[in-house]
């Protein structure tokens, strides 16, 4: 059974020259990179900060899936879903592909936890994102 997910941002990143590797292409650490400015994008533009201060969203976990190899020039194009939100976390999951092509690239999945920062404990997440995801 396919879990519920909501596609809640696309994030445009160029490929660098500096993201190949000596096999000629993306190095597989280039690829969390890509998810995680998506994520930081998306919740920044609804203005959650990523920032050591008060409450703010940590990653508990992070998976890729490499399907095909990236390679210098192109612009990626990173899907990112929201599963249903528990009580202070929230599934996300990823799909790269490159802008003007159909190829899926690569998946990921990361666990958003929201955490008071202080205490390093978890916290509900905030009404008005859980009112967004509704």
């Amino acid at each position: 059974m396919e879990t519920q997910r909501k596609l809640v941002h696309t994030g445009l990143i160029p490929i660098r020259w500096g993201d190949m590797d000596a096999y000629g292409h993306v190095n597989n650490t280039v690829f969390f990179r890509f998810m995680e400015q998506c994520r930081v994008e998306y919740l920044e533009k609804l203005g959650y900060k990523v920032a050591p201060q008060g409450t703010a969203p940590v990653i508990i976990n992070a998976s890729c899936t490499f399907l095909a190899q990236l390679n210098y020039p192109g612009t990626v194009e990173i899907a990112m879903y929201f599963g249903a939100p528990g009580r202070s976390s929230i599934p996300s999951s990823y799909e790269i592909r490159v802008q003007g092509d159909d190829t899926l690239y690569a998946t990921g999945e990361s666990k958003i936890v929201w955490m008071d920062v202080a205490t390093g404990k978890s916290v509900p997440i905030p009404d008005e994102l859980r009112a967004e995801l509704s």
